[in-house]
Formats: C-alpha cells, structure tokens, sequence
C-alpha cells in the first residue's frame, strides 16, 4: 500500500479504526473521518505509534448531516491529490425513532445516504487515482437478508421507520447501492464492494441510552473482534486477488451470493433515484454506461 490513499470513515473506533491501522502499517496514507474531535484525535496517535507511519490524518463530520457529508468531501478533495481506497464503513443501529438534521430517518440518513453522498462527491478524485483501479468498500451486513416491510416509498419518514428494522433495512440499502454503483461505472477503472464483516464487538448502539448498553453488552459477548472483523474490508481494499473484481458481496473474504431482494436491479434503480432526489442531485455525475 506504499503511495496508495485511503479515506475510512468511522475510523475513530471499531472496525474502521482497526481497518485504518493495518492499512497505514501496510504503509498508505489513511485519513479517518470521525465525529469527536478528541476521540478521533486520539485514533489517530495510537495508529501512528502502532506503525510507525506518519502519514494518519482525520476530518471530522457527522456523517448524518448532508451539509456536513459536503463540507468533509471537499476538505479531503483540497487535501488529497486523489483516492485509491474509500472504506464507507459509518453507521449505527438507533432503536427508537429519530430524524436527522436534514428531516430524515437516522439509520437510512447516516447509513445509506452518506454512502451515496460522499461516494458521488469523491468520485472524481477516485478517478484520479495513478497505478490500479481505485476501490469503494461499502460495508453492509447479513442483516440484509431479513429486512421486512420494505417500501422505498416509507424509507426516509421518521414516522414510519426506526428501531433494529430499519438497520437491516439500511443494510439492504447498502448492497442494492453497491450493485448499481458497479453498473453505472461499468468499463471504468474503479471497482465497487460490499462485504459482511461478521457480528462484531463494536459500540454500533452507543446512541440508544441503557437500552443501548444492553446491546452492546450482548454483541460483547457473541461478537468477534474489531481486528478480526476488519479483515474483510482490507482484503478488499489491498488483495491483488480482487483487482477488476466488482459488484459483489463479501464474507470472510470470499465473494458469496446476497439475498435475492438486493439483485433487484429494478429495485436498485428506484433506489438510486430516490437517494438522488433526497440529497439534491448528489450524485447526477455517475452516468449509466453506453448502451445501458
């Protein structure tokens, strides 16, 4: 990864704090996208004592607000001559409903729509990247395969969202995204994954109070390690096995078949229209290739 640049976002704890160690001990430039300021400060201190790499910085947004999804992607746009690797990796489980800043749903807010937002935004500077193809790493879940009632109609309406249903639903979002990214940059040199890493012992539900603790303290128990759930996503981002490799779904570093819902490229489709109306055209840059 010597030369290579790669922006995490959620990078200040979890799986994308493990996922931008072992990526700057492979010697990249990491920058991690936080929420707190000291917190992620202090990510980034550990990582640089641990590798003995330098070159770790962060940016610091809340990734459910879309102004602030903008703001960062144009700090890392003046701050980055381009991107190999971008690891979308934020998002939390919020159990009772809740509206972003923007009027929308959380969940979808921040663990959909900051996906597409930031990804449309960024894509250029992907692009640019000079060696191989440039890699997006979306990671989404096995949560996907049960998402009950799913009306892309319903998925923005805090009225009619919230709690772990609308995490899986999310989740869903995210690989039906995934594969309509591959398509519409289909014959460009960048590819585009998602990837299940696996229940892991993360803080996913810090923002849900005691009900919250209880959960986390659960996934404690059953769940495997940050380290071993970032696995996934750096193979994905450093393996030359999967150089040219786009449009499918991860686990345990193997590429597995999703859930029948989430190859519905029809599906897919209306979803991307639906997450372009509600950022303002966020993503209008991503044509469908010739002939599509």
């Amino acid at each position: 990864m010597q030369g290579k640049i790669c922006l995490i976002t959620g990078g200040s704890d979890g799986i994308g704090y493990a996922a931008a160690r072992e990526l700057a001990r492979l010697g990249a430039r990491v920058v991690i996208v936080g929420r707190n300021s000291a917190k992620t400060q202090v990510a980034v201190q550990r990582i640089i004592a641990d590798t003995d790499n330098p070159a770790v910085e962060y940016l610091l947004a809340d990734l459910s607000s879309q102004r602030e999804v903008r703001r960062v992607a144009t700090q890392a746009t003046e701050l980055l001559p381009h991107l190999d690797v971008l690891l979308n990796n934020a998002g939390a489980i919020f159990l009772s409903g809740r509206s972003s800043v923007d009027g929308i749903e959380m969940t979808f807010a921040l663990n959909h729509l900051s996906y597409f937002l930031l990804t449309g935004l960024l894509l250029d500077h992907l692009r640019k990247a000079p060696a191989s193809r440039a890699r997006i790493i979306n990671v989404s879940s096995c949560a996907h395969e049960s998402p009950g009632k799913f009306r892309l109609e319903d998925l923005s309406n805090p009225s009619s969202n919230g709690g772990y249903p609308a995490y899986k639903r999310s989740k869903l979002c995210n690989i039906l995204f995934t594969y309509e990214l591959a398509r519409r940059l289909e014959g460009e040199n960048i590819t585009v994954n998602a990837l299940h890493p696996g229940l892991v012992r993360t803080n996913i539900a810090r923002n849900n109070g005691l009900l919250g603790r209880v959960v986390n303290l659960f996934i404690g128990v059953r769940g495997i390690s940050p380290d071993k759930g970032a696995e996934t996503p750096v193979y994905l981002a450093v393996s030359p096995e999967v150089e040219g490799v786009t449009g499918r779904y991860f686990v345990d570093c193997r590429p597995v078949p999703s859930s029948s819902m989430s190859c519905d490229a029809e599906l897919a489709a209306r979803l991307w229209d639906i997450s372009e109306s509600l950022t303002n055209g966020g993503a209008q840059e991503i044509s469908m290739p010739t002939g599509q």
